[in-house]
């Protein structure tokens, strides 16, 4: 029996700002909002935060967010400072490119480090009011309520919101309801681990990567005495059931990565190294030309995070993207209801708008930073006899330029 319209009315809750998703975006657009003394709520399907990936790569652009979000100090007191990046052709084994990251950006030295993601959550977390996030709340069907949006919940509650925020990663729920298109698979895979040494290892302040024919993988310090490691690849019938275990896993990239002359104390750390029980995933990216043509934002909904720009992970910019998705989302509404007074209420057009001009400052951003990483990628990938001997003579240099160049970017304060 359908609910009559009164009882279907006690059952919803009302709230100014929603937000789909507790990982970086999503926490980073939270205490942006709550900096501006605007409230938000965030809907996180899974009972506890999320962390996989174990580590990110912390480039200068998203220190300057973490500093606009008053929590810069905190990341930096437990992770190490890089001072250089070297590049290894794993035909030879030798350094085709080192790059030293103590250059000036246009503001300031480059800041560069590998930051635990759980760290990095819980130090997010642990500076919003409590009852922010609503953990075991995952959204199934989205709907137009004249200016509000309706939200179904999969335990059947209902949320009327003025602005939805979807920040719900690469399958984003709330993407699909904009209309944006499917993300796009590269045909490239990605293993990750961490490795802790109690008693401290042997690695410099460095990035150490390494790019052999048809795989990229990389090394890097994240403390004193943990150590992350990637390793992506195109999968093949010849790697068998690989995929299948993490002991078949770890076992697949050492075997790559000892054929590759790769320096014995990056092998330890992929040995000791803890890995996820989903020991690889698909690398997917969003079209360029889907971002240029589709609907970042529409009237109170709009994206931010991997739900607005996947990308895949040469120039490790996806979380610092993300980072500042939250900074400049969080300023634009801010400001928003600010000028609208108190809850916005009456104010509609202004909040639209806030939203629309949040989603043409990344709309080019998130186009570059996709594109960047993806020629970056087929370039350090590629089985090509050509491409891979520009690679290993001059490119690799050029590649990792690129990289430092992609983070000397600064999204602005709240």
């Amino acid at each position: 029996m359908r609910p009559q319209p009164a009882q279907a009315q006690a059952m919803e809750a009302v709230e100014d700002i929603v937000i789909a998703g507790a990982g970086l975006a999503g926490l980073a657009t939270a205490l942006g909002l709550h900096r501006k003394g605007v409230r938000s709520l965030v809907l996180e399907s899974s009972p506890m935060l999320r962390a996989s990936g174990f580590a990110f790569t912390t480039w200068t652009n998203a220190f300057r967010a973490l500093d606009s979000l008053g929590v810069g100090d905190k990341i930096r007191e437990h992770h190490l400072l890089y001072e250089r990046m070297i590049t290894f052709s794993a035909a030879t084994g030798e350094p085709a490119a080192k790059v030293s990251l103590k250059m000036q950006a246009k503001s300031g030295p480059h800041e560069i480090r590998c930051v635990k993601r759980d760290f990095l959550l819980q130090t997010l977390e642990n500076e919003l009011p409590k009852g922010t996030i609503r953990y075991s709340s995952k959204i199934v069907a989205i709907e137009e309520d004249g200016n509000a949006t309706v939200l179904h919940l999969a335990d059947g509650s209902i949320i009327k919101t003025k602005v939805l925020i979807g920040c719900d990663g690469v399958n984003s729920v709330v993407a699909k309801w904009l209309g944006l298109p499917k993300p796009i698979l590269s045909g490239r895979s990605a293993t990750r681990g961490l490795a802790e040494y109690p008693a401290g290892h042997c690695f410099g302040p460095e990035i150490l990567q390494f790019i052999g024919q048809g795989f990229r993988s990389g090394v890097l310090p994240c403390s004193d005495t943990s150590v992350y490691w990637n390793y992506t690849w195109y999968p093949s019938p010849a790697d068998g059931d690989a995929e299948e275990s993490v002991a078949k896993m770890r076992s697949h990239v050492l075997g790559k990565l000892r054929a590759a002359k790769i320096p014995a104390a990056a092998l330890d750390a992929i040995e000791r190294s803890e890995m996820s029980d989903v020991v690889s995933s698909p690398l997917r990216f969003r079209s360029p030309l889907a971002l240029l043509r589709g609907s970042i934002s529409r009237g109170g909904v709009c994206v931010a995070g991997d739900a607005l720009h996947p990308m895949t992970p040469e120039l490790g910019q996806g979380g610092c993207a993300a980072l500042e998705d939250g900074v400049v989302l969080a300023r634009c509404l801010g400001e928003a209801f600010a000028a609208a007074g108190s809850g916005g209420g009456g104010h509609d057009g202004v909040i639209r708008a806030a939203l629309e001009k949040y989603a043409e400052a990344r709309r080019w951003r998130s186009i570059q930073l996709i594109t960047a990483a993806y020629v970056v990628g087929f370039i350090q990938q590629s089985n090509n006899v050509v491409v891979k001997f520009l690679r290993d003579t001059f490119l690799s240099p050029l590649l990792a330029k690129t990289l430092v160049a992609m983070a000397d970017y600064d999204c602005g304060t709240l």
